[in-house]
């Protein structure tokens, strides 16, 4: 949520800042700003989408080599230009950009007010830019320090000040922060999809860290004023691969690329019939007694699945908990506790902040993530990387099937470690996934006519059991994320406790029906409301009686455990069609960001 762009080097900053906040769409949006420093600074800023900027911006010069740049997700205040950043003070010498939620921003902006200091918008980050201008005496970095004293809860900063006009100052706590080393100076920004048209060479800032750029150097300190040396690393994709190669939108290019990603997440992590996690051989399994899958939103039903599947595969007892609900929840966790965190971004706030609670508590922590250096991978103890590559649509797909595959691989791993008999069938199918995913994408059309059912529906249900319920609560997810429909997704054996009370003629309900041992009772269930009129669409596998199901759709016959990974992508398309029928934007979804960073 949020996305900050800086830049200070011998070109024109505007060009970075613009291009940077266009990459960093996906993490949505309501309003956007810049600011140029030349001299003095000019501060342009919109509500509305990143055109209504651009066209604001031909009004004024905006030359200048220092530069600030920010698209605003509401939090404190109503998305408007008084409120979208960055922010000013009244001299117009200071300017801030800022991503998080100052917790106590109330009681600081009580103690400006009484100082004589006058507010112009309803942010929280706005009290930043005024407390930097009572603390600031001709050193912005040190002014920086003494503000971050002052803030309770999470930031991404940028500060430049037209007394330094050499420099930006930035600092990090709880909310990502990435420097960029170009061959004009230095950029920063909320993510790396924004740096990668500049440089692939990289600063991963950690929390209570600040840096001081200038067009020749990048010096790092910690909030107490120690230095910090870092070393670069270098992003291990590119440009092209954050652009939607000839598709109509991200989210299709995204569907179409799982058959590659899935290949990638499982390259060299198989040998023979042995799962290779080198990076884990270190860890003494037999030493829990109990296991944790936390994550949020659909990375929370990948673990749903994963968690199935490694209770199955190794007979430990297995929970799984929303990352938001994890530290309310008072778990009872400790050095026999292995905890598993998801996340895409790696950057999720909920997730980090229950993963920081699983360390403190002595658990062994091992994070699920896709971005190489992001925030998870760096404060988990033990870290695997999925290869799904950039996922700029909002909606996941890609990131969601090559969690599926590394969960499974992980959940097969410790059971192999634990002496647990793994079946060298779905072994072997595991390795053929990115082949039966090809062949279900191939089958698009059919999938688009399904969603032919849904375009005067206003409500979905989805069934399942077992396995299968982690499925179509994906399912669900993605149909409502992306075309608005309201969707839930149920039990298949909880209908008759209520839900089957909403069945009428003309319902569309998706069912899922994979596992062998409860199949037959969901299609038992499916027959109940197709009895009250329900248009019934089915995925199942070929063995299955599904007699008098007009819309079945048999996937390839594989081990149980694995059929959730190919679920998902006819769950995927019809959403996606769905939501191209109704005219929905479906790579940018209303009210909705790609990373949730703040709680």
């Amino acid at each position: 949520m949020c996305g900050i762009t800086a830049y200070v080097g011998h070109g024109e900053a505007l060009p970075f800042l613009m291009q940077g906040l266009a990459r960093l769409e996906y993490r949505g949006y309501d309003s956007a700003g810049v600011t140029i420093l030349n001299e003095k600074l000019t501060t342009v800023k919109r509500k509305g989408r990143l055109a209504n900027l651009e066209e604001e911006l031909k009004n004024y010069d905006m030359t200048g080599h220092v530069g600030i740049g920010h698209t605003r997700w509401a939090t404190h205040g109503v998305p408007s230009n008084l409120n979208s950043h960055p922010h000013t003070n009244a001299k117009n010498t200071l300017s801030i950009v800022h991503n998080g939620i100052i917790e106590n921003y109330k009681e600081l902006k009580e103690i400006l007010l009484s100082k004589g200091y006058t507010f112009q918008s309803e942010t929280d980050s706005e009290v930043v830019v005024q407390a930097l201008d009572y603390f600031y005496d001709g050193d912005l970095m040190e002014a920086m320090k003494k503000v971050l004293n002052c803030i309770d809860g999470s930031y991404a900063l940028c500060a430049i000040s037209t007394h330094e006009p050499d420099r930006i100052v930035v600092a990090k706590k709880d909310s990502p922060l990435v420097i960029g080393k170009t061959k004009e100076g230095y950029v920063a920004a909320s993510d790396t999809p924004a740096l990668l048209a500049y440089t692939k060479d990289v600063y991963f800032l950690e929390d209570n860290e600040l840096a001081l750029l200038t067009a020749d150097s990048c010096d790092f300190y910690t909030r107490t004023g120690e230095s910090v040396t870092k070393e670069l690393t270098t992003i291990p994709y590119d440009l092209e691969a954050a652009q939607k190669n000839g598709y109509d939108t991200y989210m299709l290019k995204e569907i179409n690329e799982q058959p590659h990603v899935i290949n990638e997440t499982l390259r060299g992590r198989l040998d023979g019939h042995t799962v290779t996690l080198p990076k884990l051989d270190g860890i003494d399994f037999k030493n829990f007694n109990k296991v944790y899958f936390v994550a949020c939103g659909t990375a929370y039903h990948a673990c749903l699945c994963g968690a199935t599947v490694l209770e199955k595969a190794t007979k430990l007892p297995v929970m799984t908990q929303v990352a938001s609900e994890f530290r309310y929840n008072d778990p009872i966790i400790d050095e026999h506790t292995l905890c598993i965190f998801v996340s895409q971004s790696g950057e999720t706030a909920d997730t980090l902040a229950a993963l920081r609670l699983a360390n403190k508590k002595g658990c062994t922590t091992i994070a699920i993530a896709n971005v190489l250096g992001s925030t998870i991978s760096r404060d988990a103890k033990y870290t695997l990387y999925t290869a799904a590559g950039p996922e700029i649509a909002v909606a996941s797909t890609k990131a969601y099937t090559t969690q599926l595959v590394l969960l499974t691989l992980l959940a097969f791993y410790i059971a192999q470690r634990l002496d647990k008999p793994v079946d060298t069938n779905a072994l072997d199918q595991l390795k053929d996934l990115p082949t039966y995913v090809e062949k279900i994408i191939k089958d698009e059309d059919i999938f688009a006519s399904y969603a032919e059912l849904l375009r005067d529906q206003h409500d979905c249900y989805f069934i399942g059991r077992s396995l299968d319920y982690a499925s179509v609560l994906e399912g669900a997810l993605k149909l409502k994320e992306v075309s608005y429909v309201h969707a839930d997704a149920y039990i298949a054996g909880e209908l008759k406790h209520g839900p089957i009370a909403l069945i009428e003629p003309g319902t569309v309900v998706i069912a899922v029906a994979t596992q062998p041992n409860v199949a037959a009772k969901t299609i038992s269930n499916i027959q109940e409301t197709i009895a009250r009129g329900a248009d019934v669409i089915l995925f199942t596998t070929d063995d299955q009686d599904a007699e008098g199901i007009k819309n079945k759709y048999n996937l390839p016959h594989v081990d149980p455990l694995l059929t959730s990974v190919l679920v998902a992508i006819p769950l995927q398309l019809i959403a996606y069609h769905t939501a191209k029928i109704k005219g929905a934007d479906v790579d940018k979804p209303r009210n909705l960001a790609k990373s949730v960073t703040v709680e």
